[in-house]
């Protein structure tokens, strides 16, 4: 076998970084201002990686570059779902950006580069590759969010993003620095070895994990680590909080799985506890605050909290069917927020920002298959059944309660029927309020075909929900090697 064949299972990778060296280049010579062509060349590199990774997919567990890199099922799905994330993200946000003047060849490749973190860490089982993959991720973020630089709002939440995300990035290093030091490894399957065969410091190994822990919150968004979200989501021009709300929870919740489950499983009687925690926090606290807000964006900001703290109860459930439900969880989330994240950008037009309430007023009148659409996704964010969001949470409970977490789950379910009143809210303003603009709702074709999509999935997941929740269950078992 040649050098090169052994490396096809980072060929997805390795394409997708020649194609964003190439892309910036082409860009230089794109003079048209609606960038067409390099629109088209990030739209036809997100199916190359797609084609690659589905040819390139291997049967079983395949590791590279001495045990830095991994390909397995569960890397290879939530790459596939980052790439059409990634892709109806622009879809959305093409003609948002085009009237203020930010849709550059900047923001694709910067997109492409979050892109390829997320790919390192969705592969990563070593501490250092899923560092490097997190920070690539972030630093590609912490500039989308900066690139309107005469907006103040955008400048100070990309200051307060860069600075608490600075802060985060020390705890994890510095708490992986100290697994380091107990177990005398930063290999994923390494870690959760030595830890199995005793570790002769424990205090510093506990210490390592709980450092470890409030870095993960922090990049989940997940209660007390949550100070940036809000401000974040409602100072960045929509298409960047879209993008910082959807994909990256897929590289998120690969980072939790490879580092809590692969390599500290052993440890899971102490882990389990503090995501109990963070869980109730996160929805205690994001469901009430979302219920005060009278902006969109930071309403949905809120919800992201909430959201994070159901994921997390799967994740504490310590078995095969919670980490499925948890990572069907994580899709639907997805699916979901670029839906609401897409609206907004519908809405909204030169010169005017459709991101509080009072703009869905109405909508119905002006509207009425928008307005189905979006009470589609605000019926399943607040986990009412026929679709997905109410089967979601209830195969994260499901979970729960399978594994003894009963009072944890009555909690989630009292802090759920709370949620769901700023999610019917929105249904109120839309049904039963007149709008108080009657400007008519230019949509490009691409657009309107795409959110019309993204309701009916929502819906037709919630009555069909079967196929997923399988590839979610059968490629974290395949991948983490569970009974």
């Amino acid at each position: 076998m040649s050098y090169l064949a052994t490396l096809s299972p980072a060929y997805a990778e390795i394409f997708l970084l020649v194609m964003v060296c190439a892309i910036l280049i082409v860009d230089l010579f794109v003079a048209s201002p609606n960038k067409t062509l390099t629109y088209l060349l990030v739209q036809l590199t997100l199916l190359g990686c797609s084609v690659i990774t589905v040819g390139t997919h291997q049967h079983g567990v395949t590791h590279l570059f001495h045990n830095m890199f991994v390909d397995d099922l569960m890397s290879d799905v939530l790459k596939l779902l980052s790439y059409v994330a990634m892709s109806m993200m622009l879809v959305y946000s093409r003609n948002y950006l085009m009237v203020r003047g930010l849709f550059s060849g900047e923001f694709m490749v910067l997109a492409l580069f979050a892109l390829l973190g997320m790919m390192v860490m969705i592969s990563a089982s070593h501490f250092l590759t899923l560092y490097l993959g997190l920070e690539l991720l972030s630093l590609s973020l912490y500039a989308m969010v900066a690139l309107q630089r005469d907006s103040v709002p955008a400048t100070e939440a990309a200051m307060k993003y860069f600075i608490l995300g600075a802060l985060a990035s020390g705890l994890l290093l510095y708490g992986m620095s100290m697994l380091y030091g107990a177990t005398g490894t930063l290999e994923v399957a390494a870690v959760s070895d030595a830890i199995k065969h005793g570790v002769e410091n424990k205090q510093l190994l506990t210490l390592g994990l709980v450092f470890v822990v409030s870095g993960l919150a922090f990049k989940l968004g997940a209660v007390p680590f949550h100070m940036w979200v809000p401000d974040v989501y409602h100072g960045a021009p929509t298409a960047m909080t879209m993008l910082i709300g959807t994909a990256p929870k897929l590289a998120a919740f690969a980072f939790v799985m490879r580092i809590l489950v692969e390599s500290l499983q052993p440890l899971m009687a102490h882990w389990s506890d503090m995501l109990a925690i963070l869980a109730v926090l996160s929805m205690a606290l994001g469901n009430i605050s979302a219920i005060a807000q009278t902006n969109m964006k930071r309403m949905l900001a809120y919800s992201t909290i909430a959201h994070m703290g159901f994921l997390l109860i799967g994740v504490l459930s310590g078995t095969v069917e919670g980490y499925g439900s948890a990572m069907f969880y994580a899709v639907v989330y997805v699916l979901m927020s670029l839906g609401g994240f897409g609206m907004i950008m519908l809405l909204s037009r030169e010169g005017f920002e459709a991101d509080t309430l009072n703009d869905f007023k109405g909508l119905n009148q002006r509207s009425p298959w928008l307005a189905f659409v979006m009470l589609l996704l605000m019926l399943s964010m607040a986990g009412i059944p026929p679709t997905v969001g109410f089967y979601a949470k209830f195969s994260v409970l499901s979970a729960a309660v399978n594994a003894g977490h009963i009072p944890l789950v009555v909690m989630a379910v009292l802090f759920s029927l709370i949620g769901a009143f700023y999610y019917l809210r929105i249904i109120k303003l839309m049904y039963f309020d007149t709008p108080e603009s009657h400007t008519p709702i230019s949509i490009q074709p691409d657009s309107g075909l795409l959110i019309s999509v993204n309701g009916l999935a929502v819906l037709a997941l919630g009555i069909l929900p079967g196929t997923l929740m399988s590839v979610c269950s059968v490629s974290v078992r395949q991948s983490l090697l569970l009974q």
